[in-house]
């Protein structure tokens, strides 16, 4: 199965407006070259714990709690780093995928926090993305992701995936 990577974010610091870039480097264990959570800065940095090095949210569900919600989440205000189209994010959890030359392992869903509100100024934002957060990833393998990446992974591993909380 195949979804694609249509924009790409990273903040160089906790609060940092996410800036929308063409590419980037995935470290491994680490998350993005030029984003918080590579360099531990992150607003959750201080807790230990997997799943910090990289977030994705699906294109289709910004959409919809955008129309729900009457929110502004495109252009990087959702504040995860990855959006891609046509992947069930929900599915990829405790599975092993890949966006272009990169794997990634799904850790846990993202969920919102009211650290989300006081970025965007948006109380409606929690709301909005509770149930449809997106994904925590750990970045398996370095390399370089790029805008139009195709996003691939395995449908039998979804099957058989172990069933894992939160």
């Amino acid at each position: 199965m195949t979804g694609r990577l249509v924009a790409l974010y990273v903040a160089p610091e906790a609060g940092a407006p996410m800036r929308s870039v063409p590419e980037a480097a995935a470290l491994a264990g680490r998350g993005l070259a030029g984003d918080r959570y590579a360099t531990a800065s992150g607003a959750f940095s201080r807790w230990p714990g997997r799943g910090r090095a990289l977030t994705l949210i699906a294109a289709e569900t910004i959409r919809d709690a955008e129309a729900a919600f009457d929110v502004a989440l495109a252009d990087g205000q959702h504040r995860r780093n990855l959006v891609v189209e046509g992947v069930p994010l929900e599915d990829l959890k405790g599975v092993r995928f890949r966006v272009g030359e990169i794997e990634l392992e799904g850790v846990r869903v993202c969920a919102p926090c009211t650290y989300l509100v006081r970025t965007t100024g948006q109380p409606e934002a929690f709301d909005a993305l509770v149930g449809r957060g997106g994904l925590r990833a750990e970045i398996v393998t370095s390399g370089v992701l790029r805008l139009g990446d195709a996003v691939a992974w395995d449908p039998e591993a979804v099957a058989n995936r172990p069933r894992l909380p939160g």
